[in-house]
Protein backbone atom coordinates (compact mmCIF):
# COMPACT_ATOMS: atom_id res chain seq x y z
CA UNK A 1 0.00 0.00 0.00
CA UNK A 2 1.47 3.40 -1.43
CA UNK A 3 0.74 6.54 0.85
CA UNK A 4 0.24 9.78 -0.99
CA UNK A 5 1.00 13.10 0.92
CA UNK A 6 1.88 16.13 -1.00
CA UNK A 7 4.12 15.75 -3.65
CA UNK A 8 5.59 12.17 -2.03
CA UNK A 9 4.46 8.55 -3.17
CA UNK A 10 6.10 5.79 -0.74
CA UNK A 11 5.65 2.86 1.26
CA UNK A 12 5.92 2.87 5.08
CA UNK A 13 6.04 -0.20 7.51
CA UNK A 14 7.33 -0.40 11.07
CA UNK A 15 8.36 2.32 13.78
CA UNK A 16 11.67 3.01 14.80
CA UNK A 17 15.18 4.36 12.93
CA UNK A 18 13.89 4.92 9.46
CA UNK A 19 15.22 3.24 6.96
CA UNK A 20 15.43 4.73 3.44
CA UNK A 21 15.67 3.05 0.49
CA UNK A 22 16.43 4.70 -2.32
CA UNK A 23 15.54 2.97 -5.65
CA UNK A 24 17.75 2.85 -8.81
CA UNK A 25 16.81 4.23 -12.72
CA UNK A 26 14.80 0.83 -13.32
CA UNK A 27 14.31 -0.48 -10.06
CA UNK A 28 10.51 -0.77 -8.61
CA UNK A 29 9.57 -0.21 -5.10
CA UNK A 30 9.31 -3.87 -5.27
CA UNK A 31 12.74 -5.16 -5.44
CA UNK A 32 13.25 -4.10 -2.01
CA UNK A 33 10.13 -6.36 -1.04
CA UNK A 34 12.53 -8.74 1.04
CA UNK A 35 14.03 -5.48 3.10
CA UNK A 36 10.66 -3.91 4.13
CA UNK A 37 9.21 -7.15 5.38
CA UNK A 38 12.55 -7.87 7.43
CA UNK A 39 13.31 -4.90 8.83
CA UNK A 40 10.46 -3.87 10.71
CA UNK A 41 9.46 -6.52 13.08
CA UNK A 42 13.14 -6.07 14.40
CA UNK A 43 12.50 -2.56 15.04
CA UNK A 44 12.83 -0.29 12.01
CA UNK A 45 10.69 1.77 10.36
CA UNK A 46 11.20 1.02 6.26
CA UNK A 47 10.69 3.96 3.76
CA UNK A 48 10.63 3.65 -0.14
CA UNK A 49 10.17 7.32 -1.38
CA UNK A 50 9.03 6.86 -4.88
CA UNK A 51 11.81 9.11 -6.71
CA UNK A 52 11.09 11.66 -9.18
CA UNK A 53 13.04 10.03 -12.06
CA UNK A 54 10.75 10.34 -14.88
CA UNK A 55 8.54 13.14 -13.94
CA UNK A 56 10.73 16.00 -12.67
CA UNK A 57 11.27 18.88 -15.30
CA UNK A 58 14.61 17.54 -17.29
CA UNK A 59 16.73 20.29 -15.75
CA UNK A 60 16.11 18.82 -12.28
CA UNK A 61 16.97 15.11 -13.70
CA UNK A 62 20.27 14.87 -12.13
CA UNK A 63 21.87 12.72 -9.20
CA UNK A 64 22.35 16.24 -7.31
CA UNK A 65 18.48 17.41 -8.16
CA UNK A 66 17.25 14.04 -6.83
CA UNK A 67 18.79 14.13 -3.40
CA UNK A 68 17.30 17.40 -2.90
CA UNK A 69 14.16 15.66 -3.29
CA UNK A 70 15.07 12.82 -0.63
CA UNK A 71 16.15 15.73 1.73
CA UNK A 72 12.80 17.71 1.48
CA UNK A 73 11.17 14.33 2.07
CA UNK A 74 12.82 13.47 5.06
CA UNK A 75 12.46 17.27 6.22
CA UNK A 76 8.68 16.54 5.67
CA UNK A 77 8.47 13.56 7.50
CA UNK A 78 10.13 14.95 10.13
CA UNK A 79 12.75 12.28 10.34
CA UNK A 80 16.01 12.95 13.28
CA UNK A 81 18.63 10.78 11.46
CA UNK A 82 17.61 8.24 9.00
CA UNK A 83 19.72 5.02 7.83
CA UNK A 84 19.90 5.27 3.80
CA UNK A 85 20.03 2.22 1.54
CA UNK A 86 20.61 2.38 -2.13
CA UNK A 87 21.07 0.11 -4.97
CA UNK A 88 22.47 1.36 -8.01
CA UNK A 89 21.51 5.40 -9.02
CA UNK A 90 19.72 5.27 -5.63
CA UNK A 91 23.21 4.38 -4.07
CA UNK A 92 24.80 7.19 -5.63
CA UNK A 93 22.14 9.50 -4.33
CA UNK A 94 22.43 8.31 -1.05
CA UNK A 95 26.16 8.98 -1.52
CA UNK A 96 25.70 12.50 -2.53
CA UNK A 97 22.88 13.03 -0.23
CA UNK A 98 25.39 11.96 2.96
CA UNK A 99 28.15 14.42 0.86
CA UNK A 100 25.64 17.22 1.31
CA UNK A 101 23.45 16.62 4.33
CA UNK A 102 25.83 14.60 6.42
CA UNK A 103 23.92 15.65 9.90
CA UNK A 104 20.69 13.98 8.86
CA UNK A 105 22.70 10.82 7.88
CA UNK A 106 22.98 8.12 10.83
CA UNK A 107 24.32 5.18 8.54
CA UNK A 108 24.67 4.61 4.54
CA UNK A 109 24.42 1.49 3.00
CA UNK A 110 24.84 0.97 -0.64
CA UNK A 111 24.63 -2.12 -3.20
CA UNK A 112 25.87 -2.00 -6.36
CA UNK A 113 26.20 1.76 -6.66
CA UNK A 114 27.36 4.26 -9.40
CA UNK A 115 29.12 6.98 -8.28
CA UNK A 116 32.55 6.00 -9.19
CA UNK A 117 32.21 3.69 -12.47
CA UNK A 118 29.43 4.31 -15.32
CA UNK A 119 29.37 1.96 -17.76
CA UNK A 120 26.21 0.52 -19.56
CA UNK A 121 24.15 3.05 -18.51
CA UNK A 122 23.18 4.74 -21.32
CA UNK A 123 25.57 3.62 -24.08
CA UNK A 124 23.38 0.31 -25.73
CA UNK A 125 19.58 2.42 -26.28
CA UNK A 126 20.61 3.00 -30.17
CA UNK A 127 19.69 -0.71 -30.20
CA UNK A 128 15.97 0.05 -28.23
CA UNK A 129 13.98 -1.43 -30.63
CA UNK A 130 15.10 -5.33 -30.18
CA UNK A 131 13.45 -6.61 -27.91
CA UNK A 132 15.89 -9.77 -27.81
CA UNK A 133 18.79 -7.11 -27.23
CA UNK A 134 16.73 -5.22 -23.72
CA UNK A 135 15.98 -9.29 -22.92
CA UNK A 136 19.73 -9.87 -22.81
CA UNK A 137 20.79 -6.38 -21.60
CA UNK A 138 18.12 -7.09 -18.55
CA UNK A 139 19.14 -11.07 -17.57
CA UNK A 140 23.14 -9.31 -17.44
CA UNK A 141 21.75 -7.55 -14.48
CA UNK A 142 21.79 -10.80 -12.23
CA UNK A 143 24.11 -13.71 -12.10
CA UNK A 144 20.63 -15.53 -12.46
CA UNK A 145 18.96 -14.49 -15.57
CA UNK A 146 15.99 -16.35 -14.50
CA UNK A 147 15.50 -13.58 -12.11
CA UNK A 148 14.84 -11.06 -15.50
CA UNK A 149 11.12 -12.31 -15.69
CA UNK A 150 8.97 -11.33 -18.68
CA UNK A 151 7.41 -8.26 -16.82
CA UNK A 152 10.67 -7.00 -15.74
CA UNK A 153 11.95 -6.93 -19.59
CA UNK A 154 8.87 -5.58 -20.70
CA UNK A 155 9.30 -2.36 -18.15
CA UNK A 156 12.69 -1.87 -19.06
CA UNK A 157 12.01 -2.78 -23.16
CA UNK A 158 8.75 0.36 -22.73
CA UNK A 159 11.24 2.38 -20.59
CA UNK A 160 13.78 2.83 -23.10
CA UNK A 161 10.81 2.90 -26.08
CA UNK A 162 9.51 5.69 -24.73
CA UNK A 163 10.91 9.16 -26.24
CA UNK A 164 11.20 11.24 -22.56
CA UNK A 165 12.28 8.55 -20.82
CA UNK A 166 14.89 7.39 -22.72
CA UNK A 167 15.96 11.24 -22.87
CA UNK A 168 15.79 11.63 -19.22
CA UNK A 169 17.69 8.17 -19.01
CA UNK A 170 20.49 9.91 -20.59
CA UNK A 171 20.65 12.70 -18.84
CA UNK A 172 20.71 10.73 -15.47
CA UNK A 173 23.62 8.66 -17.18
CA UNK A 174 25.39 12.11 -18.33
CA UNK A 175 24.54 13.19 -14.39
CA UNK A 176 26.24 10.56 -12.79
CA UNK A 177 29.35 10.19 -14.91
CA UNK A 178 29.30 14.14 -13.70
CA UNK A 179 28.59 13.69 -10.32
CA UNK A 180 31.88 10.91 -9.73
CA UNK A 181 32.31 10.93 -6.00
CA UNK A 182 36.20 10.14 -5.84
CA UNK A 183 37.28 13.04 -4.48
CA UNK A 184 34.48 13.53 -1.63
CA UNK A 185 34.65 10.63 -0.39
CA UNK A 186 37.30 10.43 1.45
CA UNK A 187 36.01 13.20 3.85
CA UNK A 188 33.19 11.24 4.17
CA UNK A 189 32.74 9.88 7.64
CA UNK A 190 29.48 7.83 7.86
CA UNK A 191 29.43 4.85 8.91
CA UNK A 192 29.24 2.91 5.94
CA UNK A 193 28.06 -0.60 5.07
CA UNK A 194 29.10 -1.82 1.45
CA UNK A 195 27.38 -5.26 0.17
CA UNK A 196 28.34 -6.30 -3.09
CA UNK A 197 27.88 -9.18 -5.68
CA UNK A 198 30.68 -11.26 -6.51
CA UNK A 199 29.32 -11.46 -10.11
CA UNK A 200 27.82 -7.99 -10.54
CA UNK A 201 28.50 -6.97 -13.97
CA UNK A 202 27.21 -3.60 -14.07
CA UNK A 203 29.56 -2.54 -10.86
CA UNK A 204 31.65 -5.25 -11.04
CA UNK A 205 33.45 -6.22 -7.58
CA UNK A 206 36.70 -3.75 -8.23
CA UNK A 207 34.19 -0.78 -7.96
CA UNK A 208 33.08 -2.07 -4.32
CA UNK A 209 36.95 -2.31 -3.17
CA UNK A 210 37.62 1.50 -4.04
CA UNK A 211 34.27 2.24 -2.27
CA UNK A 212 35.83 0.62 0.23
CA UNK A 213 39.87 1.92 0.14
CA UNK A 214 38.15 5.46 -0.39
CA UNK A 215 35.64 5.22 2.44
CA UNK A 216 36.91 5.88 6.05
CA UNK A 217 34.62 4.21 7.70
CA UNK A 218 33.32 1.62 5.79
CA UNK A 219 32.56 -2.25 5.91
CA UNK A 220 32.32 -4.48 2.81
CA UNK A 221 30.71 -7.57 1.95
CA UNK A 222 30.59 -10.03 -0.60
CA UNK A 223 27.42 -12.33 -1.25
CA UNK A 224 28.34 -15.34 -4.02
CA UNK A 225 26.74 -15.99 -7.40
CA UNK A 226 25.07 -12.61 -7.23
CA UNK A 227 24.85 -10.11 -9.91
CA UNK A 228 23.84 -6.32 -9.48
CA UNK A 229 20.87 -6.27 -7.52
CA UNK A 230 22.00 -8.07 -3.91
CA UNK A 231 18.20 -7.25 -2.53
CA UNK A 232 16.86 -8.98 -4.67
CA UNK A 233 19.01 -12.00 -5.79
CA UNK A 234 19.55 -12.96 -2.36
CA UNK A 235 17.15 -11.51 0.28
CA UNK A 236 17.67 -13.86 3.06
CA UNK A 237 21.86 -13.11 3.11
CA UNK A 238 21.49 -8.97 2.25
CA UNK A 239 19.15 -8.81 5.51
CA UNK A 240 21.24 -11.03 7.73
CA UNK A 241 24.50 -8.90 6.69
CA UNK A 242 23.02 -5.54 7.21
CA UNK A 243 20.92 -6.20 10.50
CA UNK A 244 24.10 -8.13 11.82
CA UNK A 245 26.47 -4.73 10.84
CA UNK A 246 23.68 -2.83 12.11
CA UNK A 247 23.91 -4.19 15.38
CA UNK A 248 27.45 -4.31 15.27
CA UNK A 249 27.08 -0.51 15.17
CA UNK A 250 24.64 0.15 17.42
CA UNK A 251 22.84 1.79 14.81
Amino acid sequence: MLKKEKKYTYFEAGEGTPIIILHGLMGGLSNFDGVANYFPPKGYKVVIPELPIYTQNILKTNVKAFSKFVKDFVVFKGYDKVILLGNSLGGHIGLYFTKMYPELVKALVITGSSGLYESGMGESYPKRGDYEYIKKKAEDVFYDPAIATKEIVDEVFATVNDRIKLIKTLTIAKSAIRHNMAKDLPKMTTPTCIIWGRNDKVTPPNVAEEFDRLLPNSELFWIEKCGHAAMMEHPEQFNEILFNWLQKNNI
